[in-house]
């Protein structure tokens, strides 16, 4: 008992270990992003006035043309517009939309429920069948099923993201005409529950396809190293019936490391969120972040690359912490 009260102390000072180094790094790189955003802007070769008034700038006098520099406060050097935009962001005033020409907080409240629907759909659909695909490749090594897995896996690893998108549009939208072509209903039809389903199937599905191979090949790895173990190898001479090996010796082994490539995938997720909305027009944040770097609109587009970055740095915190509470051979102080 008291050795079980210690393993379960130590854990959680490792748990607290790797979150304090994790957490320490944050906001330096959050800080060090927004500097990027806002000093690659100053050498950008677009026109950011040009951009607002879609190509007008030049039809408006040279007097409008300064008070609307001021007044969007273009007329500012880059490292004094990043400080009055931290300033703001202080305040709890994330500023307003050039592209949308509305707060950025109302872009946000309109689009984030969106993205969140066709991220947690692909990414749920994704571990799933990477878990039962890459375990039942990894159970049978180099046999028939495993040799097929893992050549459709190199494949479709191998295959750019938006080719595997334009090829299910042509496929299923366009050809055989399974599934609408994008957006989140039909053309003059209310947005209903049963709509949004029917037009969340192709993106949803691209993307977790997208996001399988390396989960899949990894999976089947770890699984096919973890099989020739002498762990395994014991359990079957006692004659302990094959299922409970997979579940108590096969899987504890061959999570951990999943699990934290899950989290290293992160990113991944993110950018092609923003392929795969681009492409099926769906309504969300990656729509507005292609938009605003169009239209060199800065203060939507440095807070979605901000929460971008930490959102991927916070999965890589939470996938960490799993990794810990999962394999109890990591030593946080290694």
């Amino acid at each position: 008992m008291n050795s079980l009260v210690l393993r379960i102390k130590l854990r959680r000072r490792d748990l607290a270990i790797v979150a304090g180094r994790r957490l320490a790094f944050l906001l330096p790189l959050l800080v060090l992003v927004t500097l990027g955003v806002f000093g690659l802007a100053a050498i950008s070769p677009f026109d950011p006035l040009d951009a607002y008034t879609g190509g007008r700038a030049g039809e408006l006098s040279v007097t409008q043309q300064a008070q609307l520099t001021a007044q969007l406060r273009l007329d500012l050097p880059w490292y004094e517009a990043w400080f009055e935009w931290i300033r703001d962001i202080a305040r709890g005033d994330l500023g307003i939309s050039r592209a949308y020409h509305q707060p950025v907080v109302q872009v946000l409240e309109d689009r984030l429920p969106w993205t969140l629907l066709l991220g947690s759909a692909g990414f749920a659909l994704s571990v799933a069948l990477s878990l039962g695909l890459g375990v039942w490749a990894g159970l049978r090594p180099r046999g028939a099923v495993d040799t097929l897995i893992s050549t459709l896996s190199v494949t479709m690893q191998a295959t750019p993201p938006f080719v595997v998108a334009l090829a299910a549009l042509a496929i299923f939208a366009l050809t055989l005409n399974w599934v609408p072509t994008g957006g989140l209903t039909y053309p003059g039809q209310p947005i209903t529950f049963a709509s949004t389903v029917i037009h969340l199937l192709m993106p949803g599905f691209v993307l977790a396809l997208t996001q399988m191979p390396w989960l899949v090949l990894s999976l089947r790895e770890s699984i096919a190293e973890a099989i020739t173990s002498d762990a395994v190898r014991g359990a079957r001479l006692r004659g302990i019936p094959p299922r409970r090996i997979v579940w108590r010796h096969v899987l504890p082994i061959a999570l951990p490391p999943f699990v934290a490539l899950v989290g290293a995938r992160l990113s991944e997720l993110i950018a092609g969120s923003v392929l795969i909305e681009t492409i099926f027009a769906w309504p969300g944040l990656g729509t507005a972040l292609v938009r605003s770097a169009q239209s060199l609109d800065f203060p939507l587009l440095t807070f979605l690359t901000v929460a971008a970055t930490a959102l991927v740095l916070i999965g890589n915190l939470l996938a960490d912490l799993v990794f810990v509470i999962l394999d109890p051979r990591v030593d946080a102080d290694a």
